[in-house]
């Protein structure tokens, strides 16, 4: 919570600090309007935090996780809907809604994932040493049609986050190393297909190579960023004084919010934020390690996935390692889905580690201790009156020999 609460406050200052200058300029005014909607988006994130920390376990049973499952893909078809998706000014058609209010079905799909793979590894755990077929099947079915749906709205970063934390999901559900090899060669031959199938994901690609020779086209922003990080040096130029903000970087508030951190707090400031992340990291993996149950491990390793890849990925673009996806960093961009599903996520983490949460252990063990108990009672062992008298008789053999030699020492 302290983490997640640091971040919140680190996202509002940087988003007002990076939307204000450019909302001052288009429309006048303050240029507060993006900063009020994460401060919305904020608000319901923490209820929603708080409801998953205290009912969170209890509320997604399986039955729910079905009926999310499906909402997720009918809100995935109604988007790419000719006339029902919005693509508000980037060429993808990701989003529902009108206005300052939009919902991303991508974003609900993410967390709908790994609360399905979850459950299922939870009640199929040996399913994973069977053949390849039946261990990929009943997830491949689900999750490569998801992946496909995103992909094509086109989010290839949303569509990588979905399949690294899955992939993670996989490891911790005790997957054959055989099998995760064979996945892994799967999706990079569907991403190099998909990415040679799309001009604009070639550019991207092209840009992420040679990010300064390709200014004029795709590599603009990743070029614009690069020169904001650089400026900023170690200590960076002062909060509120980035220049590239004003017009130079196209949408500073959202996936190149890193940017203006670098810029305005320089490498401190980023290390800062990179020790936030940490702590995330460091927290839930504990939660994991000691959850109850195998369905709270695995469910506690796929939440702390999905933040972590989304967060990896993010700072992977911005610094020029990894070319452009279009993924907000968690937490700080300004993306009101995304920061409601993370908050959400971290409301889970924080049920899965509290102490009533062990009580989940004691449920799932009860019909192992009837089986026990029934077991018993057909030996005659019920309530522990075979040992009471194995008890007695043994005493009374004890007492019969002790009198016995009593009686012959004092003849």
């Amino acid at each position: 919570m302290t983490a997640t609460l640091c971040l919140l406050a680190y996202g509002a200052v940087m988003v007002y600090s990076a939307s204000s200058p450019a909302g001052v300029i288009e429309s006048g005014g303050y240029g507060t309007g993006e900063f009020l909607m994460y401060l919305f988006a904020a608000a319901i994130g923490l209820f929603l935090m708080r409801v998953m920390e205290r009912r969170g376990l209890q509320l997604l049973n399986e039955r729910v996780v079905r009926l999310l499952l499906l909402g997720s893909f009918a809100l995935l078809i109604a988007v790419m809907m000719p006339g029902v998706g919005r693509s508000y000014g980037t060429g993808a058609q990701r989003w529902l809604g009108a206005g300052p209010i939009q919902f991303q079905p991508s974003e609900l799909m993410k967390i709908t994932l790994v609360l399905y793979v979850a459950r299922y590894l939870a009640d199929n755990p040996r399913r994973m040493q069977r053949t390849f077929k039946e261990a990929v099947a009943p997830i491949a079915i689900v999750v490569v049609p998801a992946c496909v749906l995103i992909a094509g709205e086109p989010d290839l970063g949303t569509t990588l986050v979905v399949f690294f934390t899955i992939l993670s999901v996989l490891i911790v559900g005790g997957m054959p190393m055989r099998y995760l090899v064979m996945i892994i060669a799967a999706a990079m031959v569907a991403g190099v297909m998909f990415v040679l199938a799309e001009p604009y994901q070639r550019a991207r690609l092209l840009s992420f190579l040679h990010p300064f020779a390709s200014e004029k086209n795709g590599g603009y922003q990743a070029a614009q960023g690069q020169i904001a990080l650089g400026s900023g040096g170690v200590f960076g130029d002062g909060l509120g004084n980035s220049l590239q903000k004003l017009l130079w970087l196209p949408e500073a508030q959202t996936d190149f919010i890193l940017a203006v951190i670098g810029e305005e707090l320089g490498a401190l400031g980023i290390l800062a934020l990179v020790a936030l992340y940490g702590m995330i990291a460091y927290a839930g993996l504990r939660t994991a390690r000691r959850a109850a149950t195998r369905h709270t491990k695995l469910l506690a390793s796929g939440l702390t996935s999905l933040i972590l890849c989304q967060a990896i990925l993010n700072i992977f673009v911005v610094l020029g390692i990894a070319p452009l996806t279009g993924v907000p960093l968690p937490f700080i961009s300004y993306a009101p889905t995304n920061l409601i599903v993370m908050l959400g996520s971290v409301g889970l983490l924080m049920g899965i580690a509290r102490p009533a949460a062990k009580e989940l252990k004691l449920v799932d063990r009860r019909p192992q201790r009837a089986a026990t108990a029934a077991a018993r009672e057909a030996n005659g062992e019920a309530y522990g009156y075979a040992t009471d008298r194995d008890r007695g008789r043994r005493d009374g053999r004890t007492r019969g020999a002790g009198a016995g030699r009593r009686g012959r020492a004092a003849g």
